[in-house]
């Protein structure tokens, strides 16, 4: 009698404690969906982490207008990696600590590099929308895509774009991060094989507001063009100070210098003439719903994105959103829909697929040179 006793106290109190955990899972599934949004929201790559947050969410209330998915409310959980790696480990932490079910981000291929295992162990799908390092999908890792293209896709262009325009001497410099060193090889290797002659190839180091010494040592390489694989405000730099130098060699860059910030680190003036390859800009991507989106933010920040890696962070949301719906918010199932259940999905940039690795199937590289008033001219 005593151990019935004993045995009834004991379940009532276990019913009493677990009565507010049972609640508070029942309280979650009810609750918001959440989505991270990993990008440089401060440091030198800001332009691009404010217009990724702000494209995304556009994206989640009209999603949320809609009825968000399968009846629940999506929430953005912004993670701020600062364009640094470190910063990204701490802030990919706290995004998995706040509960959320994938991540779409980041912008800079190191700082996706740093992250990636950790979400990966976390067992939460990352979609990168600027990080294009070839490394980043051949580790395995299941739960990591990206909408954006891979760097050995964009060398090739990029090399077979010098050699078309008639440059005989090329002057390659990087920036050291895994992206522009990883541009670099693969455009290095590339002109190897098709005639073109490496002058000069050497690394800066970026964040200097001083380019004119490693100038100096391109002029000496007499190159009849540079070609530059870094980012956006370094190419701005060099340009400005080529031009004070008076040296009016041509320059060709990389995917990451599509950036309308390009202009006014350089001055019109000094980027006019310049060229780089990259995915169509917010103003030439076809079909309705870019359209739609590029009005919407238009009317909400009187402006266009500066660049098409906030369209593509756009386009990591909604593959993320279709996920969820056919998958729920458990990361492994997202992944294996995204695998193998999203074939041909009408991406903002076009029909959006995935192959084993994570990358993107079939995205095409354009070429685009600087005007004399600072407009990104499709050629």
């Amino acid at each position: 009698m005593r151990r019935t006793i004993y045995l009834t106290l004991a379940a009532a109190i276990g019913a009493a404690l677990a009565a507010p955990w049972g609640a508070a899972a029942a309280l979650a599934q009810e609750g918001p969906v959440k989505i991270g949004l990993m990008g440089p929201i401060t440091g030198q790559w800001a332009s691009e982490g404010q217009d990724m947050l702000n494209v995304v969410q556009i994206l989640a209330d009209e999603l949320n207008a809609s009825g968000g998915i399968n009846g629940r409310k999506v929430e953005i959980v912004v993670g701020d990696d600062g364009g640094n790696p470190k910063t990204a480990t701490l802030a990919a932490q706290r995004l998995i600590s706040e509960g959320v079910s994938a991540v779409v981000g980041t912008y800079g291929s190191s700082v996706t590099a740093a992250v990636q295992d950790i979400y990966d162990e976390a067992g939460v799908v990352q979609v990168a929308t600027g990080s294009t390092s070839i490394a980043l999908s051949e580790k395995g890792l299941k739960l990591f895509f990206r909408t954006c293209p891979r760097d050995d896709e964009q060398g090739r262009f990029l090399a077979a774009t010098v050699k078309d325009l008639g440059f005989k001497r090329a002057a390659i410099v990087h920036d050291n991060t895994s992206y522009a060193k990883g541009l670099a090889d693969e455009t290095r290797a590339i002109f190897r094989d098709s005639g073109v002659e490496e002058a000069f190839f050497d690394a800066i180091t970026p964040g200097d507001r001083d380019y004119t010494a490693t100038i100096t040592k391109i002029r000496a390489a007499d190159p009849d063009v540079i070609v530059f694989t870094g980012y956006y405000p370094e190419a701005g730099l060099i340009l400005r100070q080529k031009r004070e130098m008076n040296w009016d060699v041509p320059m060709i860059g990389g995917d990451a210098t599509n950036n309308v910030a390009l202009v006014e680190g350089a001055g019109e003036e000094a980027a006019a003439g310049y060229y780089f390859v990259s995915p169509p800009g917010p103003g030439d991507i076809k079909g309705e719903k870019a359209r739609r989106l590029l009005e919407a933010f238009r009317i909400r920040y009187d402006a266009l994105p500066s660049s098409v890696w906030a369209v593509l962070a756009g386009d990591a949301f909604g593959v993320i959103a279709e996920g969820m719906k056919a998958a729920g918010t458990d990361g492994p199932a997202i992944a294996e829909y995204l695998h193998s259940g999203l074939q041909g999905y009408e991406g903002l940039t076009g029909p959006i697929s995935f192959n084993e690795k994570g990358d993107r199937i079939g995205d095409v590289y354009s070429l685009y040179q600087v005007d004399a008033a600072g407009r990104f001219v499709l050629k």
